[in-house]
C-alpha cells in the first residue's frame, strides 16, 4: 500500500505529536507544523526523509502557505489533514476582553480555515484526500465554567465540517469531525491554555473553581494520547469514516446524554415549538 502523506497541524506536543509520531510509526509520511522549536521536533519524531518540519502559525495565511508548498515540493500531495492547532481561553464570558476573544476565534477557526483552504486545491487536483478536524467533548457538553469560550470554536468546528462534508463528497474528499474527552496531553499547561486578565470575583464559586483546579487536573485524565493517534490512523485508513467520531469514554458518555437532553427539550416544548405555521384555509 502506498504511504499516505500527513499535513499536521499544533503538532509539537499533545495529540499532534503522537499523531505524528504513530504515522511515521506506520511508514507513512509527516508534515509537522510548528510554531517554535522545529528542530526538537524533528529530533524527537526521529524519521529521517519521511519527516517534515515546518514552522508556521496557523493564522498567518503566507506562512501557512509557505508551509503547504513546502510539502508539496517533498512530498508531491497532501493524504490527510489533520488541523490540530488551537488553544483554550479559561474566562468567563463577562471577563473575557475583545482582544482575547479574537485571538481564541483567530486560531481555533479562522486558523483552521486557513489550512484548509490552501490545502484543498491540492486534494481537489487529486480528487482524493480525508480532512480530520480536532472539535472537543466542549463542542457539544459545553458546560464547565470558564471554558464557554473555547467550546463555542469547537461548536464552530463541527459546523464548518458539516459543511466541508458537503461540498466535498462529490469530489472524493472526507471530513471527519473528531471530538476527544479529557486525555493526559499539555492542555492544562500555560501553553495550552490561557487565562484572562480580568478576573471577577463574582465568578470565584464557577470559573474560580475550575481555575484552582487546573494544575492538579493533569494525570488524571481518563484517555491516552497516544490510543487517541491510534484511533486517527484507524479513521485515515477507513473507507467510510464517520462524519462525527467522540473519542473517550467521557467523550461518548456526554454526547449520549446531551442527544438526550436536547430530545428531553424537544419533548417537552413540542406543542408550542410547533405552533408557528401559516394557518392555512382547506380548500372545500
Amino acid at each position: 500500500m502506498k504511504p499516505k502523506v500527513w499535513f499536521i497541524t499544533g503538532a509539537s506536543k499533545g495529540f499532534g505529536f503522537q499523531i505524528a509520531k504513530a504515522a511515521l510509526a506506520s511508514g507513512d509520511q509527516v508534515v509537522a507544523t510548528v510554531r517554535k522549536n522545529a528542530a526538537d521536533v524533528y529530533n524527537q519524531l526521529d524519521a529521517g526523509e519521511r519527516l517534515l518540519v515546518v514552522t508556521l502559525d496557523v493564522t498567518d495565511e503566507r506562512q501557512v502557505q509557505a508551509g503547504i508548498d513546502a510539502a508539496i515540493e517533498r512530498f508531491g500531495r497532501i493524504d490527510v489533514l489533520v488541523n490540530n492547532a488551537g488553544y483554550g481561553l479559561l474566562a468567563a464570558t463577562e471577563e473575557a476582553s475583545t482582544e482575547e476573544v479574537k485571538k481564541q476565534f483567530d486560531t481555533n477557526i479562522f486558523g483552521l480555515l486557513n489550512v484548509t483552504r490552501n490545502v484543498l486545491p491540492h486534494m481537489r487536483k487529486q480528487a482524493a484526500g480525508h480532512i480530520i478536524n480536532i472539535s472537543s467533548l466542549f463542542a457539544y457538553q459545553n458546560n464547565v465554567p470558564g471554558f464557554g469560550l473555547y467550546g463555542a470554536t469547537k461548536y464552530a468546528v463541527e459546523g464548518i465540517s458539516e459543511g466541508l462534508a458537503t461540498e466535498l463528497a462529490p469530489i472524493g474528499i472526507k471530513v471527519t469531525a473528531v471530538a476527544p474527552g479529557l486525555f493526559s496531553t499539555d492542555f492544562v499547561s500555560t501553553d495550552s491554555y490561557q487565562g484572562s486578565a480580568i478576573i471577577l470575583d463574582a465568578y470565584k464559586d464557577t470559573v474560580g473553581v475550575i481555575r484552582g483546579h487546573m494544575t492538579h487536573l493533569h494525570g488524571s485524565q481518563p484517555g491516552d494520547p497516544a490510543k487517541l493517534a491510534g484511533v486517527i490512523l484507524q479513521l485515515a485508513a477507513s473507507k467510510n469514516p464517520p462524519l462525527h467520531l467522540p473519542v473517550g469514554t467521557d467523550a461518548v458518555k456526554n454526547i449520549r446524554e446531551k442527544i438526550e437532553l436536547i430530545s428531553r427539550e424537544i419533548q417537552e416544548w413540542e406543542a408550542i415549538s410547533t405552533s408557528t405555521d401559516h394557518q392555512r384555509a382547506i380548500a372545500m
